[in-house]
């Protein structure tokens, strides 16, 4: 069993209704961490979820916080909220480097994985900017200095490169469609053991002592649409055998 820290995969909707010259807002609280949430638990493994509101303030910032945990996966959060607790951005006064603390973290025997979204890699109009942190050079790919996200709205198939890597959980068989992907570049050293479009979709590297992985769609919709990630058995193959890599 491993202790799995899943950072991100929460967000809150507005909604604003116009009924005439009468207007009013609605806001929603919404996940998309359950299907992740689902298949690490029903391997074995522990999970806690830092839904992305809490993680300025609680992310863990140094390696006896980050020791508590396995494997820490970040899944559409962007570096800022990292980077930015409330006494840094708020108060400007100094605080810990979170992101410098995640690498020496993995360097030192963890394992990180990150997950896609339009708020991981290099993002969305560029706002997720993993590039220009130091947790660029933990990652087994390299990322784009632009908007990375490619839309696949008619449906893009996966190809398993590298079906007998642990990694892959013993997936087997076509994969379901996914709807979209983060494009990066691999990494020299890494290994590239899925593809989505040409482009990596599941890589996997050595960093120091410890290890990192990427998962460059979604875990959730909508890149993953249902036949992904509730009704495909190879998802918590797939996810599950990652997380046991890290994890040696």
């Amino acid at each position: 069993m491993s202790r799995v820290l899943i950072a991100g995969e929460s967000w809150i909707s507005q909604s604003t209704h116009i009924k005439g010259v009468d207007s009013f807002t609605t806001s929603a609280y919404v996940t998309g961490v359950e299907p992740l949430r689902r298949a690490l638990e029903g391997r074995g493994h522990e999970v806690t979820h830092l839904p992305a509101h809490l993680v300025p303030a609680q992310f863990p910032g140094d390696a006896e916080a980050l020791a508590r945990y396995d494997v820490v996966i970040l899944s559409d959060i962007g570096a800022n909220s990292l980077q930015l607790s409330p006494e840094v951005f708020e108060r400007g006064t100094p605080g810990a480097d979170r992101i410098d603390a995640l690498r020496g973290w993995v360097g030192d025997g963890g394992g990180l994985l990150m997950v896609g979204g339009y708020l991981s890699f290099t993002g969305f109009e560029g706002k997720a900017a993993y590039r220009n942190t130091a947790l660029h050079e933990v990652l087994p790919v390299e990322l784009l200095p632009e908007d990375d996200r490619v839309e696949l709205p008619a449906g893009g198939r996966p190809s398993a490169v590298g079906t007998g890597h642990p990694a892959l959980g013993g997936v087997t068989g076509e994969w379901p469609p996914l709807l979209g992907y983060n494009r990066v570049r691999p990494r020299p050293g890494a290994e590239v053991l899925a593809t989505l479009g040409g482009d990596p979709l599941v890589a996997v590297a050595e960093y120091g002592a410890g290890r990192s992985a990427v998962f460059t769609s979604d875990c959730s919709p909508h890149w993953a649409p249902a036949a992904f990630c509730e009704q495909w058995d190879g998802y918590a193959r797939v996810f599950g055998g990652l997380v046991e890599w890290l994890t040696r």
